[in-house]
């Protein structure tokens, strides 16, 4: 007989286990930006065929993507997070128009946002891209962007259309940065990135998330966990479809506090 056995406490690889999967809050670095096949088996991503970013039709409408792989050290694993953008302005299904500016403000509008809205500045005001806001947000917190401070790419156009040469000079004069993402899975086997908020990490504003996730539109469509905290992810923690309402919006003391 040969058996090589363990103790049943202990934690073993088993067929079909799959890769660990994660829930809660995380501080992540950045590895890549639409990396090719090459580089992503460079950085530990077994993936087998060269990853399409530009040109995909969703929903019967053509997008570009932007990709960007991030990672977490103890535990250690990586994920990705996914912007869908296009060259074309933003318009709400109201008829208004999404603007920014220089410094990273985003407000709809029937004319510029600066005529609308007192603390809309003008410098820079022009439209907004579709899908510019949530990556935007994403660098915002990234660069760790005091308020009132320069934030804008000067590429745009360009990086709508999937050219990321930009994105990738910021990330790499940002080595040692992290942003906090929220993660959760779908389907019990799908890695998901929340994608209505993005966190940095001074301060450590979990009640940011929370605020987010009670919007009527931030639900976050994953299993995660009500503390919020970095876990391996075991089936039915919350629900995609719970009430919003399931997290604390009192004073009493909790786990993310």
């Amino acid at each position: 007989m040969a058996i090589a056995s363990n103790s049943s406490e202990q934690e073993v690889k088993v067929e079909g286990g799959g890769v660990t999967l994660y829930v809660g809050i995380a501080p992540v670095k950045v590895l890549a930006v639409n990396p090719s096949l090459a580089e992503l088996n460079a950085i530990g991503v077994p993936a087998k065929m060269e990853p399409q970013y530009t040109g995909l039709s969703i929903g019967g409408d053509e997008f570009n993507k932007i990709v960007i792989w991030v990672e977490h050290t103890a535990p250690d694993f990586k994920t990705k997070v996914e912007f869908l953008v296009k060259p074309e302005p933003k318009v709400s299904q109201s008829g208004k128009t999404q603007w920014t500016n220089n410094i990273g403000q985003f407000a709809y509008a029937d004319s510029k946002a600066s005529e609308a809205y007192e603390w809309f500045k003008d410098e820079g005001v022009r439209k907004a891209f579709n899908g510019e806001e949530t990556l935007m947000d994403f660098v915002k917190a990234f660069a760790n962007v005091a308020a009132g401070d320069d934030c804008y790419l000067e590429t745009w156009q360009e990086v709508a259309k999937g050219n990321v040469k930009e994105l990738k000079e910021l990330f790499n004069l940002l080595p040692e940065n992290r942003v906090r993402v929220l993660l959760g899975v779908k389907d019990e086997k799908y890695q998901q990135v929340y994608m209505k908020h993005f966190g940095r990490l001074k301060p450590k504003r979990d009640d940011l998330f929370i605020k987010k996730l009670n919007d009527d539109y931030g639900a976050f469509k994953a299993e995660y966990n009500k503390t919020l905290l970095l876990e391996q992810y075991s089936p039915t923690l919350v629900a995609a479809d719970e009430e919003p309402d399931a997290f604390k919006t009192d004073d009493t003391p909790s786990a993310w506090e």
